[in-house]
């Protein structure tokens, strides 16, 4: 396999770094991961533990079903809400039946998925050290002023919000008004111009729902929007269904209710000029987001992306996917692509320069490279930054 001299694609990424005026990032589920928040599969397994009667059996019948037809992984818990979601809308919430389950039960069983989601994922962010969090956005914030900043995430933990809010740095997400906040699509459809008072404000774009987020019902339309809540005292009480990993049939594509219009600014974003885009903890597993990237990168010949992975399956499965792009580099524990090269690293200390230094990226005990993980990324993004003291000080 080639070798990648990892001294050189350092310097090359710090480059990039340094001269970039325009940065975007993609969270995926490592980055919370990194924070000790459930992955998926953990996740299904508690949701599951949780359930019990009625609720526990329809879980099993709609698992049982789906592992006929998902092969090559497990059935994890947005692929069991997505089915629910079809049984849902294919026997209206009636007593209508799909494999033993019928439309009444569906609906029950997709409310006390998303409650037991909405309290695992809770009691783990109470208990998460955001520090890392916080500083990374510190450091975002203090990023050209020229440019919008803008983080797509497939995450609906509220980890970043807490974040942002706990270090007073000002963002916005698509919702306005102070009650009920409601989704506001003028709001993103256009890029702000550079008298808008909100242009360094951070862009929050949650592609999969959030856990503040909830379906309310219109007495007289009987259609369905979304607003945002906030903090909820306790979820048992809330009669509003929670709005996380929603299904392609739960949105109305006529109104653009906020995942179709993210998609929309995720491409709009990618399309609009020369940029640097960061992916972090994200496994390009979500086939609609990949086509969006795939396409953009070949439209948009002033678009780099850099991705980070944890593991090196995921440097393997992306080179098949992506090999041909140029403008797409990747970046494992032991293997990257580079050029649309896949290769492994090849490291020497006797090639760094006497004020250089490896230990932000190189583990020499493990001979890894760490920024897959989001807590090296944000320490190194710091460290390169030149404003470290900076951002110490916004967080005191």
């Amino acid at each position: 396999m080639t070798k990648i001299n990892l001294v050189r694609e350092i310097r090359e990424l710090k480059t990039h770094l340094s001269y970039s005026k325009n940065i975007g990032f993609f969270f995926g589920a490592g980055t919370s991961c990194a924070l000790n928040i459930p992955n998926i599969e953990q996740l299904t397994d508690a949701v599951e533990n949780k359930l019990v009667d009625a609720d526990k059996t329809n879980f099993e019948r709609v698992k049982d079903d789906l592992a006929t037809s998902i092969t090559g992984r497990k059935v994890n818990i947005e692929d069991i809400l997505n089915h629910v979601r079809k049984i849902r809308e294919l026997t209206g919430d009636s007593v209508k039946e799909y494999v033993g389950v019928s439309g009444a039960n569906a609906k029950l069983l997709d409310i006390e998925i998303c409650k037991n989601i909405y309290t695992i994922i809770s009691e783990k962010e109470s208990a998460a050290d955001i520090k890392n969090t916080k500083r990374f956005f510190a450091w975002l914030s203090l990023q050209n002023r020229d440019f919008s900043k803008e983080v797509f995430t497939t995450n609906y933990d509220l980890i970043i919000e807490k974040s942002l809010e706990a270090s007073h740095i000002p963002y916005f997400d698509g919702f306005v008004g102070s009650y009920e906040p409601f989704f506001w699509q003028e709001s993103i459809d256009h890029f702000v111009n550079s008298h808008d008072l909100t242009k360094n404000w951070i862009r929050l774009w949650k592609i999969h729902g959030s856990l503040s987020w909830f379906w309310k019902e219109d007495a007289t339309t009987k259609t369905h929007k979304i607003v945002r809540i906030g903090k909820v005292a306790n979820i048992e009480k809330e009669d509003k269904e929670l709005v996380i990993y929603p299904s392609k049939e739960k949105y109305d594509s006529s109104k653009k209710q906020p995942f179709i219009a993210y998609f929309d600014r995720l491409k709009n974003y990618l399309l609009s000029g020369e940029l640097l885009f960061v992916f972090t903890g994200y496994s390009f597993s979500d086939q609609h987001i990949n086509e969006i990237i795939f396409n953009c990168l070949r439209q948009n010949n002033r678009l780099t992306v850099l991705v980070f992975f944890f593991q090196d399956s995921e440097v393997e499965n992306l080179y098949k996917l992506s090999s041909s792009y140029m403008n797409l580099n990747v970046f494992g524990p032991t293997k990257a692509v580079i050029n649309g090269n896949l290769g492994e690293w090849e490291f020497s200390k006797a090639e760094l320069k006497a004020t250089e230094k490896s230990e932000h990226y190189w583990n020499d005990k493990d001979n890894k490279f760490t920024l897959g993980d989001f807590n090296a990324l944000a320490n190194f993004l710091i460290i390169n930054s030149g404003k470290t003291e900076a951002i110490e000080d916004t967080l005191k």
